[in-house]
């Protein structure tokens, strides 16, 4: 048997947001005001990754709530119009590891050409202690062609609130099989990039871990996680070359493996909460999703052939 990491080991999943705004850059929310509506949603931890503006603190005393160290930094590119590389950095704790200061602050807007010189922008980022997730690939209006040479993103985003809500775009891994059937081991993430109130809390991801900065991290690297909306996802494993998913009542439940057609475990009455099949093991990995009765979908990580 072999178990995706998010579904092995003892412990529970902690919920955690990634990607948020408040009024330190472009949000809506006040900083305190942002970590308190997180901790009444039943969220364990989140990162404050305003733009270009690094943060450790944790701006509401009284709630108790992991905080991630973290920073979005945005980079357009040379032409005109939405076209940008924006990376979310999250890192370890001051003294273990991390470079950067307390409203640290970058450069925002910088022209850059291509990938290749973005990636000084990461290698940097990398060097300072601290992971990296690729953002809201068509909101940016970045095919995987142009972004696929990027190296040392751990994740990239296969949900975005904000753009869903606001644009219809970033709603179902785009471009995250371009990478993986291109042997790319990245894994994917739902985050809210929240800047209105309303934004917050609608996709968030579930991560196997003990709840301190370090083992958070760590399971992150690791791909001990998994991504939801809304519908939780119980269990993913392969055995005897049967991948199996396992999940809260559903209409549709199924895999994704490269672009090869796979037939989806449907069910109009909602009542789906298992799927099975064989595995294609040239296509090199294979990950499941799910869709509930209200449309929202729950995203595994690969499992890696």
């Amino acid at each position: 048997m072999i178990r995706q990491d998010a579904f092995a080991g003892a412990g529970r999943l902690l919920k955690g947001a990634l990607h948020c705004h408040t009024t330190r850059s472009d949000g809506r929310g006040a900083p305190d005001e942002v970590i308190r509506l997180h901790k009444a949603n039943g969220y364990d931890f989140l990162a404050i990754t305003d733009h270009n503006l690094y943060n450790y603190q944790n701006f509401s005393k009284e709630t108790d709530i992991t905080i991630l160290p973290g920073m979005e930094r945005d980079v357009r590119l040379s032409d005109k119009g939405v076209h940008c590389f924006h990376i979310v950095c999250i890192g370890p704790e001051r003294d273990a590891g991390n470079g950067y200061a307390q409203d640290q602050r970058f450069e925002g807007g910088t022209l850059v050409k291509d990938a290749l010189e973005f990636q000084r922008v990461l290698d940097d980022i990398h060097a300072h202690g601290n992971l990296t997730i690729y953002c809201h690939p068509e909101w940016s209006h970045t095919p995987a062609c142009e972004f696929e040479r990027l190296a040392g993103n751990f994740a990239m985003e296969i949900y975005n609130s904000d753009c869903a809500m606001q644009n219809d775009m970033d709603t179902n891994a785009a471009c995250w099989d371009d990478l993986l059937a291109a042997g790319q081991r990245i894994f994917g993430v739902a985050t809210d990039d929240g800047h209105a109130m309303d934004v917050h809390c609608n996709a968030w991801v579930l991560v196997r871990a003990e709840n301190t900065i370090a083992g958070i991290l760590n399971a992150l690297r690791r791909g001990a996680f998994y991504a939801s909306c809304g519908p939780e996802i119980h269990d993913f494993y392969v055995q005897d070359g049967i991948a199996v998913l396992e999940c809260s009542p559903c209409v549709s439940a199924g895999f994704r493996a490269a672009y090869m057609p796979t037939r989806l475990t449907r069910s109009a009455a909602g009542d789906v909460t298992v799927a099975r099949m064989k595995i294609l093991p040239h296509t090199g990995y294979v990950r499941g999703v799910v869709k509930d009765a209200m449309g929202r979908r729950a995203w595994t990580n690969p499992i890696f052939f």
